[in-house]
Order: C-alpha cells, then sequence, then structure tokens
C-alpha cells in the first residue's frame, strides 16, 4: 500500500474519535500496553514530558518543542488531532515523520493490527512511541488525547508533568463538574515526578494539589510565573507560557539558557509548524482562524476578538454534534454576521440543526453546505476593514486552511 491507501485503510479499520465520536472510544491501558508491549516497549526508550488539560496543552506541547529544540536537543512531539496531515500529530525537531515511516510500520505489523482490534489512537500512539524510539530523541513532549488517567499515552514515566487549564469538555467521559474532570487529568500525576499545575479554579487546584500530595509528587503552581513574549498571537497563549516557563525551570537533566528560552518562545510556529491558535490568515479583510470549541476556550477567543477595531465581524462557524452550541452562544456577538456550515467529517452538525440552534440563542445568518462555499461568501461579502473569523472546530479550521 502507499501512502494514501495505507491511511485509507487505517481510517477504514480503525475508529477515529475525532472523525466518528464516542464509537471509536476506548478509554483504557490495557490495549496499548499489550500493543507496546508487541513492539518492545519503546515508551521506556525516551525520556519524555507528559501534558494534560482541557484548553492550551496543544499550544504548550508545541511551545516546550520549540524551547527545547532551540537549546539544541533533539525533541519528539505527539499531537492531536492533525489539522491537514495525519503526519503532523508526529514530528521531531519540527518535521513531521516521513510517509514511508507510516506505510512500513502499518505493512510490518498488519496482521498484529488486524488480529487485535486497536483504535485509530491506540495505534498513533504506538507509531509515535516507536519513532521516538528508533530515531533515538533526547526527549518527546507528548499531549495527551483525552483526559489522563486512561488516555494512551498515560504508559509512559516522564520526567514531569504538565497540567493546563480545565473546563467542561468531553463531559460524556470525564465527568460533570469541575472536581471530577481535574481527577481524570490528574490521572497522569506520578510517584516522585515533579508536576506543573496551570492557572485554574480554586476547586481544580485543590484536586491536582491533592492528588499529588498522595502520591508523593512534587508541585508548582505556573501562575507565579510572569510569562514572556511568544509568536503566538493569542492573548489567552499568556497562561500557557507560564505553564512553560515553570515546566523548563523544573526539568532536571536539560540546560536551556534565558535566551534559549526566549528565542524558543518566540520561534513556536517556525520551529513545530504550529497552526490554528490565533492564526491570521489574511490582513485586507482581516482573517483570523482558532481551533477553539468549547466554551472557555470560546469566551478566551472572543474577547479578543471583540477587542479588535473593526467596521463589521463575519463569523464562519462550523461544530461537531457532541457539542452544545446553547453553553458558548452566549459569548458569541449577536451583532455579527454568520456564516454557518457543517465540515465534512461524520461527527459534524448538521448545517440546519446549527442553525436553527443559534437562532433560537438570537444569532442569525446564512446557512452553507461546506466550509469552502461559507467561507468563499464571507470573504466576497466583509469590506477591507471587516473582520472575518473562522472557527467553532478544529476541521472548521481545517478546512480554511
Amino acid at each position: 500500500m502507499n501512502y494514501t491507501q495505507t491511511l485509507d485503510w487505517l481510517y477504514a479499520r480503525l475508529p477515529m474519535y475525532q472523525r466518528v465520536g464516542a464509537p471509536a472510544m476506548r478509554l483504557g491501558l490495557d490495549n496499548i500496553r499489550a500493543l507496546s508491549g508487541a513492539l518492545g516497549n519503546p515508551q521506556t526508550q525516551f525520556k519524555s514530558i507528559h501534558i494534560a488539560g482541557t484548553n492550551g496543552k496543544g499550544s504548550s506541547s508545541h511551545m516546550l518543542a520549540s524551547v527545547l529544540q532551540t537549546a539544541g536537543y533533539k525533541v519528539g512531539l505527539y499531537t492531536s488531532p492533525h489539522l491537514k496531515d495525519f503526519r503532523e500529530r508526529i514530528r521531531i525537531n519540527g518535521v513531521p515523520i516521513a510517509k514511508k515511516q507510516v506505510v512500513d510500520f502499518v505493512a510490518e505489523h498488519r496482521d498484529l493490527f488486524e488480529r487485535d482490534k486497536y483504535s485509530f489512537f491506540e495505534l498513533t500512539v504506538a507509531l509515535a512511541f516507536k519513532e521516538f524510539a528508533t530515531e533515538q530523541v533526547d526527549i518527546a513532549v507528548i499531549e495527551v488525547g483525552l483526559g489522563g488517567r486512561l488516555d494512551a499515552t498515560n504508559i509512559i514515566s516522564p520526567e514531569l508533568c504538565l497540567i493546563t487549564s480545565i473546563s467542561k469538555d468531553h463531559q460524556q467521559f470525564l465527568g460533570d463538574t469541575l472536581p471530577e474532570i481535574a481527577a481524570e487529568k490528574a490521572g497522569i500525576v506520578k510517584e516522585g515526578i515533579p508536576v506543573v499545575i496551570g492557572e485554574n479554579p480554586d476547586e481544580v487546584v485543590q484536586v491536582l494539589t491533592d492528588k499529588a500530595d498522595d502520591v508523593g509528587a512534587p508541585w508548582r503552581l505556573a501562575q507565579e510565573a510572569h510569562p514572556l513574549p511568544t509568536d503566538l498571537l493569542g492573548v489567552y497563549q499568556k497562561a500557557n507560557v507560564k505553564g512553560v516557563m515553570t515546566a523548563i525551570s523544573l526539568l532536571k537533566d536539560f540546560n536551556v539558557s534565558q535566551q534559549q528560552l526566549e528565542e524558543g518562545l518566540l520561534g513556536v510556529v517556525k520551529n513545530t509548524g504550529l497552526q490554528g491558535r490565533w492564526q491570521v490568515l489574511s490582513e485586507s479583510p482581516l482573517t483570523i482562524a482558532d481551533v477553539a470549541h468549547n466554551a472557555s476556550g470560546i469566551e478566551a477567543v472572543m474577547a479578543q476578538l471583540k477587542a479588535l477595531p473593526q467596521e463589521k465581524l463575519h463569523m464562519v462557524f462550523g461544530m461537531v454534534a457532541d457539542k452544545d452550541f446553547a453553553a458558548l452562544a452566549s459569548y458569541l456577538p449577536t451583532t455579527a454576521a454568520y456564516y454557518f456550515c457543517s465540515p465534512q467529517v461524520a461527527r459534524a452538525k448538521a448545517v440546519a440543526t446549527l442553525a436553527k440552534e443559534a437562532a433560537h440563542c438570537g444569532l442569525t445568518g446564512g446557512a452553507y453546505a461546506t466550509v469552502q462555499k461559507a467561507f468563499r461568501a464571507a470573504q466576497q461579502k466583509a469590506d477591507a476593514s471587516d473582520v472575518i473569523f473562522v472557527g467553532g472546530s478544529v476541521f472548521t479550521v481545517a478546512e480554511v486552511l
């Protein structure tokens, strides 16, 4: 099989949560332990940093990788989901792994994958760990997929853990309250391994520090740091920078100078290829894309968006079906022109449903069959002094990019 055929095989045989939602979920570590064991337990062959949270864990992962690359280390980076190409999930010094590595991995172990029903995410994690071990990275930055305690990445024994901001998302898997969700995220905390706790409500901090104390993990609050500048333009990144800076300060056996820290934070996009975080797509009209997709993420992005000088705001907006529009509607501007759309994934919320839910919340606009049609309509109607925003889902942003 070539690369395209290999991906088709993966998507067909191994359900992908980002595409189909709950049917693809397989929470628990037994399968990934069995799979990693069959591959020689590659996760034991490199040092790592483990990052969990609701919002900010992807940006923080890329920032940490950028800083460590700038300091001269060979850095693996595992994140999810991808925006355009599957290989974005697995990078070494910012470069996605080769298509050949994906093809060869599946070809070599296809019998194993067909015999035992591993999820898409489990296989992707195993591939990342195998690549990082084979390439002998100095350290790998590993982002949790969902939750923490039962996430497939949670078989590593990292040098350090970072837990970013926690808010309500994926409640069907993680719990209905912030303390319940925090308890699942705290599942990455391990005995003797330092943990950095990002800015969070007191009730969340209490759960995280209690867990750290229970297992004997030294902890530090990131809010004490004074954030340095970064090339990531979202105002919300200041909190993430605090966590990254604190993590670097606690990381043993890795030397990072102040200059390297500053340069790494200013070179995240160049060094790691991060996209979709307050990404400016055009200057006239100013066009911004952001993957924020839950209430707290949308709240932060909208606050910055509303502060921009503009004649009119045009919102290209599409969601997935398992997200509650009403939960974030109060943060969306009622004066904006909306271009509702449905990304081309099985999980997508039907555009007619989205437009109806929006109307109930006092938000009106046109309904478009595809993201591209919605985006083109916004471009045609926007004047040079207007602002266009693309968001609501990772998939909406991906289709515009």
